[in-house]
């Protein structure tokens, strides 16, 4: 029944047990006073029986008020026992018994009870005002009663004295109604139906014992009607506390019952005028006086309507701002100057996990940080100084974390959750509105803004690949480190993996994102609890030796940790999208120096790093001065090749390729060189650079045309020559490196046959896949391809199947230990013989001495090139060896 109470059950049971009752004793002969003893008894244990019941069971401390209910019962009991001996004590000579007494009492429990079952209870609502109320009222009601049945009934009675003291008890109840009617009328409580019943209870026993008080008086036994009212609405009161209502409660209009005694007094000015002008003589005297106290009661009821329309927009008020700080989450509590928890305002619970009670009456400070107690304290503590010095004419006291805003002051602490964690709060203490003796602190959990802080720290200094500091952390982490403690001992670490692009290109980003993740614990296992690791950024990362760590930072432990990590990332591949990973690492040393700056520190890292780099990787080197040194010549040349392809400062040389057996000059290698100005600048110089920075792509576009042109020429005189062409891996994989080609042939004429384009081994190897589908598509075009260098690369047979090559090329470190060293003699007679039975030219490269021009051609090498046979020349130089030179050996 979702926990609602059935009335017809107590109803039932309450109704057929008082009917019996009353049966009963009607039926044994029993007179008027004892019918309604046995009717009030058992109707009275029934009410305490049914509100003690209720009371044991409350279901929502919000709605119900088991205080009150208890208060009710002892009433009820209380005055049961005066009902039950009244039959007794009404044979004694007294005109008010034991048994009045009694039932006195039972009334006055009664109305305390119908006070305090309406919120706010009401005693509360300002003893003088609801005194005067309460006898204003009653002392209408008593004038009225005066004037139709009191009077005449006082005009008989012999004895005064006695007349007044039977009156006692209705009065007593008539006052006790009066004062609680109002309060529970008003009230928006969901458990008025009970107040009301009690009210209701008060009202039949004060006309009740008025009926008894009057027979007594004129000698006659109450009438039973008048006996029977009580135990009816005992029987109400029996039921109340059961009856579930359904519907909101809709109070009486607050000016209305504040008005109520005033219309009392209103009626009775009015009944006690006409009463007396009807039986005096001095009429005009009455009127008068009498319009005079209704007009002031017509001002206070103008009054008293204007106070409860205020005192209803202070009512609303108080709602919102209370819904306000509930809907907030702040959490409000009221203290005295100690500390001392005095109120407890909505939200405790849910926030922090106690129950108001938990807190009552105990100090603030049993739930403070103890690190923050002496400020919390002082705070107070200023705030009680200053409530009698006023404020502060140059700003006021000082406040803790802010100032000061609209009279409360605001401070940060950590406040004691039922869990005993300490959470990060901000609280507002200000003196009291209604009270300047307590403090009004309301407090801000900030339990999540602090966690989101703290998330958005970690997230701006930590890398969310790789979990380790970024860089930021790990350059203010190098400058405190240098700040402090110096120079000595300190150094940083690079490291780079190498051949980690592929690995996005070939299994995507999220895998290579797993393999950095990979790196990094690999890492963070080699390096010491004292270093900082951190993701430098791509696939670089960067480590930091502290010169104070445990066991101290010398060269040698810093060379030592920069081997340890190559090994770490090359000794065993990575698993990444179901498959092995080989990857290699090139590492950088750098140490500080005095008067270094922690950035250029990290620049000379980052400097040796790169020169590993260049240096094949799988290695480590330390920073020396002269690297940066190359770097910034690195960089002024990088800087001067643009203008240089402008400027037309760039010029080709060829160097004959010749047949070894007839010396006749076949082909010609086109050499690039660049004269700035009168200043010669080595090809080994300005290739990188201009491979980094891309200006490689315009100028071997440029470099093709030219050569395509000048060997077109020549074949345009007879002459049957072909052109060779070193290529870069950045200028083949150019977006329109293949129709570049085709354009050139075309534009020159040249046939696709004559040209010969050549590749070393390394640019196969790094990115095999796009080159050899690049490779192949010039292949279609008829051109004819080369692999240079041959013998130093990686996987070479495994391409020559791969790719459909027409000449490998000899390196001259094969060649030049020819005659002199067995083993690269046995190699290069290996490697001839290996492109002979694949049907490929094979071309020596590097010749210098007649005995590696006799040995080459004993092993049946057909082409050749080097200084032994012709240097590089220009085209004017070309001319002159047209068919008619021969190869001229020297001794």
């Amino acid at each position: 029944m979702n926990g609602r109470r059935d009335p017809r059950v107590p109803l039932t049971t309450a109704a057929g047990l008082g009917a019996v009752a009353v049966v009963v004793a009607l039926v044994t002969g029993g007179s008027a006073p004892v019918v309604t003893a046995v009717a009030g008894v058992v109707t009275g244990l029934l009410a305490a029986i049914s509100l003690i019941m209720a009371a044991s069971r409350v279901v929502s401390a919000h709605r119900r008020q088991p205080g009150a209910w208890r208060w009710m019962a002892a009433g009820s009991l209380t005055w049961l026992l005066g009902v039950g001996v009244r039959p007794v004590a009404d044979g004694t000579p007294f005109v008010l018994t034991f048994a009045d007494l009694l039932m006195l009492v039972g009334s006055v429990l009664l109305a305390i009870g119908c006070g305090m079952s309406v919120k706010p209870p009401a005693f509360t609502r300002g003893v003088i005002r609801q005194a005067a109320d309460a006898y204003l009222g009653a002392a209408s009601v008593f004038a009225v009663a005066w004037v139709a049945v009191l009077g005449p009934a006082f005009r008989k009675a012999e004895d005064t004295g006695a007349f007044f003291v039977a009156l006692a008890l209705p009065v007593v109840c008539l006052l006790a109604t009066c004062a609680v009617t109002p309060a529970v009328a008003a009230s928006r409580s969901g458990n008025r139906v009970v107040g009301l019943a009690g009210v209701g209870l008060l009202t039949a026993i004060t006309a009740a014992e008025l009926a008894t008080a009057l027979a007594r008086l004129d000698g006659d036994t109450p009438p039973l009607a008048a006996g029977l009212v009580v135990p009816a609405m005992l029987l109400v009161l029996a039921v109340a506390p059961w009856v579930h209502e359904d519907r909101p409660v809709r109070p009486l209009p607050a000016a209305l019952t504040a008005a109520t005694p005033l219309v009392l007094v209103a009626a009775a000015t009015l009944v006690a005028t006409l009463y007396a002008i009807g039986n005096s003589r001095d009429a005009a005297l009455v009127i008068v006086a009498a319009s005079v106290v209704l007009v002031l009661l017509g001002r206070l009821f103008v009054l008293l309507v204007e106070t409860a329309g205020m005192r209803r927009l202070v009512d609303v008020g108080e709602q919102q701002l209370r819904r306000l700080a509930e809907n907030t989450g702040d959490v409000v509590l009221v203290c005295d100057p100690r500390g001392v928890i005095q109120e407890v305002g909505p939200g405790l619970e849910t926030t922090y996990g106690y129950c108001p009670d938990d807190l009552a009456f105990r100090p603030i400070f049993d739930y403070i940080h103890p690190e923050d107690v002496p400020a919390v304290q002082a705070l107070l503590d200023r705030m009680m100084d200053d409530e009698d010095d006023g404020p502060d004419q140059e700003g006021g006291p000082a406040q803790e974390d802010g100032a000061a805003q609209g009279g409360g002051t605001r401070i940060s602490c950590r406040f004691r959750a039922s869990d005993g964690t300490w959470r990060p709060t901000e609280s507002v203490a200000a003196r009291h509105v209604r009270d300047d003796d307590l403090v009004l602190v309301t407090i801000r959990d900030l339990s999540h803004q602090v966690a989101l802080r703290n998330q958005v720290t970690h997230l701006t200094f930590h890398d969310g690949v790789t979990g380790l500091p970024n860089r930021a952390y790990f350059e203010e982490r190098a400058r405190d480190v240098l700040t402090r403690r110096g120079a000595g001992g300190t150094a940083v670490i690079f490291l780079d993996l190498d051949g980690f692009t592929s690995v996005n290109d070939s299994v995507g980003h999220a895998s290579g994102d797993h393999l950095l993740g990979q790196a990094a614990r690999r890492l963070r296992s080699a390096v010491r609890a004292d270093d900082t690791l951190a993701r430098w950024g791509g696939d670089e990362f960067a480590v930091l030796l502290e010169g104070g760590g445990s066991g101290g930072t010398d060269a040698q432990t810093a060379i030592d940790l920069a081997e340890r990590l190559v090994r770490a990332v090359s000794n065993e591949p990575f698993r990444v999208a179901d498959r092995d990973i080989a990857l290699t690492a090139s590492v950088g040393v750098a140490f500080a120096e005095e008067d270094l700056p922690p950035g250029d520190l990290l620049r000379n890292a980052d400097v040796a790093m790169s020169r590993a780099k260049e240096l094949g990787g799988r290695r480590m080197e330390v920073f020396a001065t002269h690297m940066h040194a190359d770097v910034l010549r690195r960089l002024e040349i990088a800087s001067d090749l643009q203008r240089a392809l402008l400027e037309n400062q760039f010029a080709i040389e060829y160097q004959p390729v010749v047949d070894l057996a007839t010396s006749q000059v076949t082909a010609v290698e086109a050499l690039v060189r660049w004269w700035r100005g009168s200043t010669f600048v080595p090809p080994e110089q300005f290739l990188g650079p201009a491979e980094d920075t891309g200006i490689i792509v315009p100028l071997s576009e440029w470099i093709l045309r030219e050569a395509c042109r000048e060997v077109a020429a020549w074949r345009a005189s007879s002459w049957d020559i072909g052109l060779a062409l070193n290529l870069s891996a950045r200028q083949i994989m150019a977006p329109r490196f293949v129709e570049t080609v085709a354009e050139a042939l075309s534009e020159s004429g040249l046939p696709a046959s004559v040209l010969t384009l050549e590749v070393i081994e390394e640019m196969l190897v790094e990115d095999a896949g796009e080159m050899i589908s690049r490779l192949s598509e010039l292949r279609t075009l008829g051109v004819r391809l080369a692999i240079d260098d041959f013998g130093t690369g990686y996987a070479s047979l495994a391409f020559l199947r791969q790719l459909p090559v027409d000449m490998i090329k000899i390196d001259p470190s094969f060649v030049s230990g020819l005659g002199r060293d067995d083993t690269l003699t046995l190699l290069t007679k290996t490697i001839v013989q290996l492109g002979n039975d694949l049907g490929l030219i094979v071309v020596a490269e590097g010749i210098e001495r007649p005995e590696q021009l006799d040995l080459l051609r004993k092993m049946g090498c057909t082409r050749g090139q080097g200084y032994l046979v012709a240097r590089p020349m220009t085209a004017r130089g070309v001319d002159s060896l047209m068919p008619s030179t021969t190869l001229q050996n020297t001794a």
